[in-house]
């Protein structure tokens, strides 16, 4: 893994693919165990546009039947949280009486996992489960459980696998932290 350089920033490698599979590996054998049997139908909550590659790898891993709805919110701009969650894009599935599993690329400050999963509740979910790749221990300071957690990073600015920084950057396979 080389830096990368992506607008006006460069980016060296923080967490190679190798690493990345297995945290989903743990985490489709913890939602394994937990639906195992399931009757229903789950719904899987891809939250746009950050956790597509991650959700896509969690499925093909999940031994249940399961729905893909998404959702785009933003909290967002350049580098920095605004401490405020737009839905930019609704939900492009009906909750009301459904299993939700949320699932996220990245957790921090967790305005945006609280908002959605207030959000689930209001339109009728029966339970809510959160499910992300990433989480930042040090920003997030929510009283909600996280349930499905791959791994625990600093509060760094990162992108690669899903995340971004300013739009460019999903498609790398490895997780990139900003070079100082």
């Amino acid at each position: 893994m080389e830096k990368i350089t992506l607008h006006d920033k460069t980016f060296k490698p923080f967490i190679p693919n190798g690493q990345i599979e297995k945290a989903i590996d743990d985490i489709a054998a913890r939602v394994n165990l937990d639906y195992e049997g399931c009757e229903d139908i789950p719904m899987l909550v891809c939250v746009l546009n950050g956790a597509v590659m991650f959700t896509a790898s969690l499925m093909k891993r999940l031994n249940f039947l399961s729905e893909f709805v998404t959702i785009k919110l933003s909290s967002y701009c350049g580098t920095k949280s605004t401490g405020t969650v737009l839905n930019i894009m609704g939900i492009t599935g009906d909750v009301r009486g459904r299993r939700v599993i949320i699932c996220e690329d990245i957790v921090d400050t967790g305005n945006t996992i609280i908002a959605l999963k207030e959000m689930m509740l209001d339109k009728g979910a029966t339970d809510v489960k959160i499910c992300t790749l990433l989480l930042k221990p040090d920003v997030y300071d929510k009283d909600v459980k996280l349930d499905y957690v791959g791994m625990e990073i600093p509060n760094a600015f990162i992108v690669g696998y899903g995340l971004d920084y300013d739009e460019l950057g999903r498609n790398y396979p490895d997780i990139y932290v900003l070079d100082r």
